[in-house]
């Protein structure tokens, strides 16, 4: 439910407006010229909707602290920003110029919010102060957060791809020992993440992680985590490999979305994938930077055991609903480290990642803009393993069968022309094929007694018998 609105004007003009559900129609007491810069005042009042499971099922948490001060934080992806404040929630649509976000609180508090921290206005009278913070790149609406407590500050500066980063932390006093431990994790994660996808894309308005109750989230340079100050997923491994628990899960994770979801970002929800997909796969990024190919591989291999193949991982387009289902992670990071292994090559695969940020910097995208955009710069026709994983729940198949010398394969459970290629192990040596749905039959120097596909296609095999 949004906000209460009680009076809206333009031009010192009160305006009418009226409710239809979850939308306030506004009605211009003139007609108002389209491609201008305008300013539209609203006032809103209302106990803003309780978080039941933030940040999934989110709204405002109401909390206190060890020490028993207030602990409150935002979180609202799914839900929608207008819960707590008025806006055009809609995905596709996100302020140009950035947000002023003006947040008033008991002087005994702090509040936490995006971008860089303007002024701060203290009344004596009502004892509070107004925390004044600018961000100036465009932003989500779910992207824009409140976090109030007993919050002390430190800072660094990061020398990166883009120049100097200021990074900031805001933790709760009692918390900060702890906090500056497994903090260090925020410049390895930058360093890897600009490594693969180029600079970070909110120089202008810093980086900061920021403690909260709930688990985390990626709200846009106002990273916040509820980790436990602990590696893995509140010490557990989503590969169940132990690399999992070698890095921060949410600092790695909800830091990612800097890039795709904040810099890239779904203009529908149907298209989450983008968001999640690619965000997943830097996990496995980062441990390939950090702990090596290997590693990187073990990560990723182990989380297909969370794949449901329930239902696509794209969702109804023009429904304003994300998909439920966690595929829209795991699945398409095995979808994209599969493209990546047809790529065989490292350099080219990084080149797109890059390019990806780069050419739709600070844009809303579609997936067809992403899958069109992968093949040309791969030079390679991806089409058909899109449809394959993104557009359907069936897991590619290889079907072989092995008599003498020779070899038979075939795809079953594809699309029409998925056809890609696959690295196999043959007699233990390796080998390139390239199946299709019809059975191709390769002879080898000698009479073959194991077949093993390369583990990181997310394709299953079966002897035919």
């Amino acid at each position: 439910t949004p906000r209460n609105i009680t009076k809206i004007t333009h031009g010192g003009v009160d305006l009418k407006f009226e409710r239809e559900g979850n939308v306030y129609w506004v009605t211009f007491d003139k007609e108002v010229p389209v491609g201008i810069e305008d300013k539209v005042s609203i006032w809103y009042e209302g106990h803003p909707h309780e978080a039941k499971n933030p940040p999934w099922d989110g709204g405002v948490q109401w909390a206190h602290d060890d020490l028993g001060h207030w602990f409150i934080n935002t979180s609202c992806e799914g839900i929608g920003a207008s819960i707590w404040w008025p806006n055009k929630d809609i995905g596709s649509d996100e302020p140009d110029h950035g947000m002023n976000i003006n947040i008033t609180v008991p002087d005994d508090l702090v509040d936490v919010s995006n971008g860089r921290l303007a002024s701060v206005d203290h009344d004596a009278k009502d004892k509070t102060k107004t925390y004044h913070w600018k961000v100036v790149n465009p932003i989500n609406n779910y992207g824009v957060n409140a976090n109030i407590g007993n919050y002390v500050n430190w800072s660094e500066k990061y020398h990166g791809v883009g120049g100097i980063l200021d990074v900031n932390y805001w933790v709760l006093a009692h918390q900060k020992t702890e906090a500056m431990r497994q903090f260090k994790e925020v410049p390895r994660m930058l360093k890897a993440f600009e490594y693969w996808f180029g600079k970070y894309p909110f120089y202008e308005d810093g980086y900061k992680l920021i403690a909260v109750e709930y688990l985390g989230m990626e709200h846009q340079s106002s990273v916040t985590y509820g980790n436990w100050f602990m590696n893995g997923y509140r010490g557990r491994d989503l590969s169940g490999t132990g690399v999992g628990l070698k890095w921060d899960f949410i600092i790695v994770h909800e830091s990612g979305h800097e890039w795709f979801g904040n810099n890239i970002s779904m203009r529908d929800a149907a298209d989450m994938w983008i968001h999640e997909g690619f965000t997943a796969y830097s996990e496995t990024l980062f441990t390939d930077y950090w702990f090596g190919n290997k590693a990187g591989d073990d990560y990723l291999i182990g989380t297909r055991k969370n794949i449901r193949n329930a239902a696509p991982i794209i969702g109804i387009y023009g429904a304003n609903r994300q998909p439920n289902d966690t595929d829209q992670y795991y699945k398409s990071a095995s979808m994209l480290h599969t493209i990546r292994q047809v790529i065989n090559d490292d350099a080219k695969f990084r080149s797109i990642l890059q390019g990806l940020n780069r050419d739709f910097y600070h844009q809303t995208v579609t997936t067809q803009q992403i899958e069109s955009y992968i093949s040309q710069k791969a030079g390679i026709d991806f089409s058909k393993v899109f449809d394959q994983y993104l557009r359907g729940t069936k897991i590619p198949l290889l079907k072989y069968s092995i008599k003498g010398n020779g070899v038979t394969f075939w795809y079953e459970n594809v699309v029409p022309g998925f056809d890609i290629p696959l690295e196999v192990a043959v007699n233990g040596k390796l080998a390139s094929i390239k199946p299709k749905a019809t059975p191709t039959t390769l002879t080898f120097n000698d009479p073959v007694t194991t077949f093993l596909v390369d583990r990181n296609y997310y394709v299953e095999s079966a002897l035919q018998k």
